[in-house]
C-alpha cells in the first residue's frame, strides 16, 4: 500500500465524528536529527570503566560507614546514594546499611527513637519505612511540649523540619502524629525565607510549599536537579557527584536512543511492510510518543530494563491511538467491528475494518508477534496470554465507555468507577510492563495482576479523579463521555 492510498481512505471528517485539535508534538523530528544525534554523548569502555571504578570506591565508602557505627553518617550516605538516582547500584549496600540502622536503633536505650536531634530521626523513620520495615512514628511524640503540640523552637531548625516534612508522607491511616507533624511542617517552613541557607535547602522549601516531597518525584528528573544543588553543598562527597553525573550521562544516552527508536518505528518508518506513519493516516490522535516513553521511565529507568523498556514504549503508543479512536474518531458500526476485531486476535478479520482501522490493527498483530519471538527465545511465551488478554478487555472496556457517550448516558458514580478505572489501563499496562522482565516477573506476578491487587486498584483511583479533575472542562467541550465530576454532580 502506497502513503497516499492509505491517506486517501482515511474517512473523512463527517459531522458524527469529532476532533479534539491536539496541538502537534512539540518534539518535532529531534530525536531523528542529525544534530540531537551528535549532541549525545558516546560513551566508550574507558568510560563504562570509569563508572565501575566509582562504583567500587562507593562500596568502600558504606563499608567505612558500617564499620564506625556512624549512623547519622550512614543515613545521609543512604539518602544522598538514592537521591542522586544512583541507588540501583547499590540496592544490597542500601539493605545492608539500613538493616544495621535497624537492629541497632531497636538495641539502643530510646529504642527506635535513638537519635536527638530532630533531622535524624525523620531520616532515619523515612528511610526504614520506605524499605518496608515497621517502625514505630512514636518517635516523633519527644519532640512535642507539654500541650501536646510540636515544640515551637523546632522552627527554627530548617532541615529538622523539611526531614519531618519528608517523613510526614509515609504515614499511615491512624497515625495523628504525623498528620500533625504535616500541617506543623508546612506552616513554618511557609514562613522561611527559602533565600536563606544553600542551595539544597532553598531548592527543598520551595518544593515544600507546594506541597510535593520526594515520593511524587521522578526519579530521573529529581536525580538531575538533586546532582545540581548536591554539587553547591560544601560538603557533599566528590565521588558520589561524579558517580552521579557519568551514569546520569550514560542512561541519558541509552534512554535517547531508545525513544529515537520507537519514534522511528511510530512515525516515519515502514513497520512490517506496513506504513503507520501516525501522522498521516491518524491526523486526529495525540501525537505524544515521547510524553508515552517518559511516562515508561517512571515504570523502570534502569539500563537492565532496556528490553521491557522498549516493549512497553510499543504497547503504549499503540494503545494511544486506540484510546483516541474510541473517544474522538471512530463511528458506533466502526468501534464495534474494532472491538470485535481485537477480541478475534486474527489477521482474517482485518477485512472487516475500514482502512485506518486495518492500518491500527495490522501493526498490532505484528507488534504482539515480535513479542512471541522474542519472548520464544527465552522461554516464556506464556507471558503473551496475559497481555494479548489484557487488550482486549481494555477494547471492551473502551467500547462500553464510548457507547456511553453515543447514548448520551450519564451514570452514577457509583456505576462509572468501576469502569473508568479500567480505561486509566493500569491494568493493561502494568502487565505489559512484565512481558520483558526476564526471571523477575515469574507467573505468580501475571496472576497476581488478576486478583484485583490493593495496589493496582489504588492507582486506578488515583489515575482516574486526577485526570477526570485536569481535563474535564477540555473533555467536555471536545464531547466526552460524563467524568466523575458531572456523575457526583448530577446524583
Amino acid at each position: 500500500m502506497s502513503e497516499m492510498s492509505a491517506h486517501q481512505q482515511l474517512p473523512s471528517l463527517a459531522a458524527e465524528r469529532r476532533r479534539a485539535d491536539y496541538h502537534p508534538s512539540v518534539w518535532g523530528d529531534f530525536f531523528l536529527s542529525d544534530d540531537a544525534s551528535q549532541e549525545r554523548m558516546d560513551f566508550d569502555d574507558t568510560s563504562k570503566q570509569q563508572i565501575e571504578d566509582l562504583k567500587n570506591e562507593v562500596k568502600r565508602i558504606f563499608e567505612v560507614a558500617a564499620s564506625d557505627d556512624n549512623r547519622r553518617e550512614l543515613l545521609n550516605l543512604v539518602n544522598h546514594t538514592q537521591r542522586l538516582g544512583i541507588g540501583y547500584h547499590f540496592e544490597k549496600e542500601i539493605d545492608e546499611a539500613l538493616k544495621q540502622v535497624h537492629e541497632r536503633s531497636i538495641e539502643s536505650v530510646d529504642g527506635p527513637s535513638f537519635a536527638s536531634d530532630l533531622y535524624t530521626t525523620a531520616l532515619m523513620f523515612r528511610l526504614l519505612r520506605q524499605q518496608g520495615y515497621k517502625i514505630n512514628s512514636s518517635a516523633f511524640s519527644k519532640f512535642k511540649g507539654p500541650d501536646g503540640n510540636f515544640d515551637e523552637s523546632l522552627e527554627t531548625d530548617v532541615r529538622g523540619l523539611l526531614s519531618l516534612y519528608e517523613a510526614s508522607h509515609l504515614r499511615t491511616h491512624g497515625e495523628d502524629v504525623l498528620e500533625e507533624a504535616l500541617a506543623f511542617t508546612l506552616t513554618h517552613l511557609a514562613s522561611t525565607n527559602e533565600k536563606l541557607g544553600p542551595a539544597l535547602i532553598r531548592d527543598e522549601i520551595s518544593r515544600s510549599q507546594r506541597q510535593f516531597n520526594i515520593r511524587k518525584g521522578l526519579t530521573r528528573l529529581d536525580s538531575r536537579k538533586y546532582i545540581k544543588i548536591y554539587e553547591e553543598e560544601a560538603s557533599h562527597n566528590k565521588v558520589l557527584l561524579k558517580l552521579a553525573k557519568l551514569d546520569f550521562n550514560l542512561l541519558q544516552t541509552l534512554h535517547q536512543r531508545e525513544i529515537g527508536c520507537i519514534v522511528r518505528l511510530m512515525i516515519y518508518h515502514i513497520y512490517y511492510n506496513l506504513l503507520i506513519d501516525v501522522e498521516r493516516n491518524f491526523p486526529y490522535i495525540r501525537d505524544r510518543v515521547t510524553e508515552n516513553y517518559f511516562w515508561i521511565l517512571g515504570v523502570y529507568f534502569e539500563p537492565e530494563f532496556s528490553l521491557p523498556r522498549m516493549m512497553l514504549a510499543k504497547v503504549i503508543s499503540l494503545l494511544s491511538i486506540m484510546d483516541d479512536t474510541y473517544d474522538v474518531f471512530g463511528t458506533p458500526k466502526e468501534l464495534q467491528l474494532f472491538t470485535d476485531a481485537i477480541d478475534r486476535w486474527d489477521i482474517g478479520a482485518i477485512d472487516e475494518l475500514p482502512q485506518y482501522m486495518q492500518i491500527f490493527y495490522k501493526a498490532l498483530l505484528d507488534t504482539y508477534e515480535e513479542f512471541e519471538k522474542t519472548l520464544a527465545k527465552q522461554g516464556r511465551t506464556y507471558r503473551l496470554f496475559y497481555a494479548k488478554e489484557a487488550m482486549k478487555n481494555q477494547a471492551k472496556v473502551y467500547f462500553k465507555e464510548a457507547t456511553w457517550f453515543h447514548q448520551n448516558y450519564t451514570p452514577t458514580l457509583e456505576e462509572y468507577m468501576p469502569l473508568a478505572m479500567e480505561t486509566t489501563a493500569y491494568g493493561m499496562l502494568a502487565t505489559a510492563s512484565f512481558l520483558g522482565m526476564g526471571d523477575v516477573a515469574s507467573k505468580d506476578a501475571f496472576e497476581w495482576l488478576l486478583s484485583d491487587p490493593k495496589i493496582l486498584r489504588g492507582s486506578m483511583i488515583v489515575c482516574r479523579l486526577m485526570d477526570d479533575i485536569v481535563s474535564h472542562k477540555f473533555e467536555q467541550k471536545r464531547g466526552h463521555v460524563a467524568s466523575a465530576i458531572e456523575c457526583y454532580m448530577n446524583f
